[in-house]
């Protein structure tokens, strides 16, 4: 339940973003990665169902809350894992 509710409110927050002029595609989440110099990646929205993406979203959570800084969804963890992570997820 948790995933899903912060899901709702990571997307809700997309909207508003996208509507202020950050182009997001279709079916597609930005979430901002890194521990101190933040980057900005676009995943499908199908990498929510996948577990390993939920333990990304628990540290988010327990470090943020539903409040980050840049205005979307920022994940703590390092831009060389978390690509790893996309990669191999993108390979599903």
């Amino acid at each position: 339940m948790a995933v899903r509710q912060m899901s709702r409110r990571s997307l809700s927050s997309e909207r508003r973003s996208a509507s202020s002029g950050a182009d997001v595609p279709k079916g597609h989440l930005a979430v901002y990665i890194g521990e101190n110099e933040k980057k900005r990646f676009e995943i499908p929205v199908s990498y929510l169902n996948y577990p390993t993406f939920h333990e990304l979203l628990f540290q988010a959570e327990e470090e943020f809350g539903f409040h980050h800084p840049t205005g979307g969804l920022t994940i703590p963890c390092g831009q060389d894992l978390f690509v790893d992570l996309i990669s191999d997820l993108s390979r599903r």
